[in-house]
């Protein structure tokens, strides 16, 4: 196999941004109410068909968290990260990297949602809301809590993984200033879920426990830069 000795940071490709996947998103994308302690940081997506740029089949916002947004430097705002970790982004990085990269490193020292709010266009997709949050818990439960909820190796076995009988329904979500009958996932010891049917997308929330006195769980459409 042949590896490339001379690449650099500088050579990777630069993602999309969230300004980026907004403006060719088709129809809304959801994110969390503008609020002081949710800061919208990246987005993935998933897309199909071929050729570049494909075509998004969904799109999950990252936000990070701020305990104690108005002071960002209290210590209160940290992650809880191993000494290891701290003490190799307490060091100067061991090449140089581009200042988007340096901002992902240092980003590193503070909580993330990851892929919090999720919002997954169904095109000729029969599935249900249930399917959709429930696909959405699992994949939080499989990346965020592995070290407690997961068995074995790689990709491993998910512990007490949700299912679309534990799904609430009736449940009030706000969403762009208004209250909208969602669905809800609150039976997993570290995540809650929440959902929307919105008839040519699903809106999907997974938030871990911990996060959820800090947060506002309320939604808006995310403006077209």
């Amino acid at each position: 196999m042949f590896v490339d000795t001379t690449a650099t940071p500088d050579d990777l490709p630069v993602p999309p941004s969230l300004d980026d996947v907004t403006s060719r998103f088709p129809g809304a994308l959801f994110t969390l109410e503008p609020q002081p302690g949710a800061e919208e940081l990246a987005v993935s997506t998933v897309g199909h068909g071929v050729g570049r740029p494909q075509a998004f089949s969904s799109a999950a916002i990252t936000f990070g968290l701020w305990r104690r947004p108005d002071d960002r430097d209290d210590p209160v705002n940290l992650a809880d990260i191993s000494d290891e970790l701290r003490a190799q982004l307490d060091e100067p990085p061991l090449f140089p990297l581009p200042d988007r990269l340096m901002t992902i490193r240092e980003r590193m020292r503070y909580p993330m949602l990851w892929e919090a709010v999720q919002t997954t266009l169904l095109e000729d997709d029969p599935r249900t809301i249930a399917t959709t949050l429930v696909e959405h818990v699992n994949h939080q439960l499989m990346n965020r809590f592995r070290e407690t909820r997961v068995r074995g190796e790689m990709p491993g076995e998910l512990l007490g993984a949700a299912t679309g009988a534990a799904v609430e329904r009736g449940i009030p979500v706000r969403i762009d200033g208004g209250v909208v009958d969602g669905v809800r996932l609150d039976t997993d010891a570290h995540v809650l879920g929440l959902g929307v049917d919105l008839g040519d997308r699903h809106l999907t929330a997974v938030l871990a426990r911990d996060d959820l006195p800090f947060l506002d769980l309320a939604f808006v459409t995310r403006a077209v830069p």
